[in-house]
């Protein structure tokens, strides 16, 4: 597993492209983001967490995705342009992908195959089901901004529901575990 992750072609979100092996040796958080959600004004706190832990190792990678309630309807363009003007993010973002269904992206496969449950992820089910939105596989991504916590030698060691904000305790314990080990 440690190499597949790395080697799965991505594009960055200038077209360019890319894979996770760039961040070989780094602690990566992996996000899938969104533009229209009511989660949205997590980019904040994970531009936050970015600036704050980026010369210790961590990368935070977002990755736009239309999955859910078509929330994120931009071009790539259109998505940096939100990004930069409100949230002034400077995290790498790639490409928009798919995260579910028959188009899933096969990092998305790779990570929900890994780690196939989210720390906190029972009370964003919830809520959801009060929407009337209800995943049959729990081991689909849930919603926008559900994250997955990648070590330095390539391997998914967590994965934390939507609604986990950047300055959860749970996830900057789990962040600070994997920085404090070597690569």
């Amino acid at each position: 597993m440690t190499d597949s992750l790395y080697d799965i072609p991505l594009k960055q979100i200038d077209g360019s492209p890319s894979n996770l092996g760039q961040y070989r040796g780094k602690v990566l958080l992996v996000v899938n983001v969104a533009s229209k959600c009511g989660l949205t004004p997590q980019y904040a706190g994970l531009e936050q967490l970015y600036q704050a832990k980026r010369a210790q190792g961590l990368e935070v990678l977002g990755f736009p995705a239309n999955n859910f309630k078509e929330q994120e309807p931009g071009s790539d363009a259109e998505i940096v342009e939100f990004c930069s003007l409100n949230y002034d993010v400077h995290f790498p973002l790639f490409s928009k992908l798919s995260v579910l269904g028959a188009d899933r992206h096969p990092l998305y496969a790779g990570l929900t195959a890994a780690q196939p449950a989210a720390i906190g992820d029972g009370p964003f089910r919830e809520r959801l089901k009060g929407y009337g939105i209800e995943s049959d596989n729990t081991t689909d991504v849930l919603w926008n901004f559900e994250k997955f916590l990648i070590d330095r030698q390539g391997r998914v060691v967590a994965r934390f529901a939507p609604d986990v904000a950047a300055d959860d305790p749970r996830l900057l314990e789990a962040i600070e575990t994997q920085l404090a080990k070597e690569a």
